[in-house]
C-alpha cells in the first residue's frame, strides 16, 4: 500500500487541483488499521477499513475486488483512479487489482513503474514492467493501477 499511497501524494502535488482527496482502503482484521494510520501520516485525506474477525479465513481476490467496487459505488465524488499494489502479502496472486477492473469495466495498467496522467484529455501514460524490459501504455480514465516497486523509486529502473 505504502508505494500505492505515495504515488497518490506525488500525482496530487503534480495535479493540484485536479486531485480532489486521497482515500486509502484496507480489508483486514482490527490489526490493520495500522495499515490506514501510516497511510494517513504519509498524506492520505481518509480511510476505510472493512473489518474481518481475526479468526476469519483469507478472502478471495474476487471477494476484495466485490468490496473495493462496492465502496467505490458508495463515493460522492467521482473516481477516476484506483492505485493498489500488485498483490496482497498473505497469497502473492497479483489478481485483485485485474478483477476489479473487470467488474467497473475500467481500464488496467498492470506493473506500473511510471504514472502520469493528462487530466485535460482524460488519459493516463503508464510505463509497466514486462518481462523484456519496459512497456508504455495509454488508458482512458477512470483507470486501475497496480505498482511495481520501481514506482516512486522503490528500485533501480531496469
Amino acid at each position: 500500500m505504502c508505494t500505492a499511497v505515495e504515488e497518490a501524494v506525488r500525482l496530487r502535488e503534480k495535479l493540484k487541483e485536479a486531485v480532489k482527496s486521497i482515500k486509502v482502503l484496507t480489508v483486514g482484521p482490527p490489526k490493520a488499521v495500522e495499515t490506514l494510520r501510516t497511510a494517513l501520516a504519509m498524506g492520505a485525506d481518509s480511510g476505510i477499513h472493512i473489518e474481518l474477525p481475526e479468526t476469519a479465513p483469507s478472502p478471495e481476490p474476487l471477494s476484495i475486488a466485490k468490496l473495493i467496487k462496492a465502496s467505490i459505488e458508495r463515493q460522492k465524488e467521482p473516481i477516476d483512479l484506483v492505485i493498489m499494489g500488485k498483490q496482497a502479502i498473505d497469497d502473492d496472486a497479483g489478481q485483485t487489482g485485474q478483477m476489479l477492473s473487470g467488474l467497473l469495466g475500467w481500464s488496467q495498467a498492470t506493473f506500473a513503474s511510471k504514472v502520469e496522467i493528462d487530466e485535460a484529455n482524460k488519459v493516463a501514460l503508464v510505463t509497466r514492467e514486462i518481462d523484456g524490459g519496459l512497456q508504455e501504455v495509454r488508458c482512458k480514465l477512470p483507470l486501475i493501477v497496480t505498482t511495481d516497486l520501481r514506482l516512486n523509486g522503490q528500485l533501480p529502473p531496469v
